[in-house]
């Protein structure tokens, strides 16, 4: 659970590295299954709901995902002071128009087979992640890594692939009528974790108290800081709605009532949602 200071939070780097191992091999399972489906090539057409994407295209970017680290590891250590995660939250949105054509480009090699293709091409990245967690080099948390935006802490790094893999699990579970995608814990809490961090850098403030638990809480929003006793504004919710919200997937009106509760004149939140784009 974060403190209501809003300090800036350390991630232990061998409980990121589980979680990232955990989560792959959730999606793993997860395409495999797909694709063994005896409609996969159709399934593999459906839309998601990230804009022209369909499911190859976002298993595409996952593999995407999966492979940066093991494609960039050995790359020369770049100058500088290193992205801070809640910094790369807000950054991410300038860089759409460049991931998008990317995971276009990727979509068109190795993702552009048939299903089983696809299935072990998915297997390819996801092995190579695996096997560069194990290096000393992903264990170090003082090395620094290259990212589109400049250096980075490689644990730090490792974080922003607990957030691509989960959000995006969760994209291709509600493509495929999934009711949950079975995320490890640790990663959906590592998730939670930061875009709550992120939303009180975006909003800051001690105004409204937001809860996820059991994960996190944050103060942010301008206005009266509250110091002891109940919160006079206070949001709560679901880790995954948390998520969905933080991430554009769904908005405040649609949760409100039902999985999101906010006591408190200063408790709408919804100008300042989505945290990342």
């Amino acid at each position: 659970m974060a403190n209501s200071a809003n300090r800036p939070r350390s991630y232990d780097p061998a409980k990121v590295r589980a979680a990232l191992a955990g989560q792959t091999e959730a999606l793993r399972g997860a395409v495999h299954e797909l694709c063994a489906r005896p409609d996969a090539e159709a399934v593999l057409d459906r839309p998601t709901r990230l804009g022209d994407w369909n499911v190859r295209l976002l298993i595409a970017h996952l593999g995407f995902c999966l492979d940066w680290l093991p494609r960039h590891l050995d790359q020369p250590v770049p100058d500088g002071a290193p992205l801070s995660l809640v910094e790369w939250v807000g950054i991410t949105r300038t860089a759409a128009a460049a991931i998008d054509a990317a995971v276009q480009e990727h979509a068109e090699g190795a993702f552009a087979g048939s299903p089983a293709e696809v299935a072990a091409e998915f297997d390819v990245a996801g092995d190579l992640l695996l096997r560069a967690l194990e290096r000393p080099e992903a264990a170090d948390p003082a090395r620094r890594f290259v990212i589109r935006f400049g250096p980075m802490l490689v644990t730090d790094f490792l974080v922003t692939r607990l957030v691509e893999t989960v959000v995006h699990a969760d994209d291709l579970a509600a493509a495929l009528g999934l009711a949950a995608f079975p995320h490890d814990r640790q990663a959906l809490a590592a998730v939670t974790r930061l875009l709550a961090d992120a939303f009180a850098d975006q909003a800051p403030g001690g105004a409204v108290e937001l809860r996820v638990p059991p994960y996190a809480v944050v103060q942010a929003v301008p206005g009266p800081r509250h110091t002891r006793g109940t919160p006079p504004n206070v949001v709560e919710t679901d880790p995954l709605t948390w998520i969905r919200l933080a991430t554009g997937r769904t908005d405040w009106a649609a949760e409100l009532d039902t999985t999101l509760r906010a006591s408190g004149e200063r408790s709408d939140l919804a100008e300042y949602l989505p945290v990342m784009g």
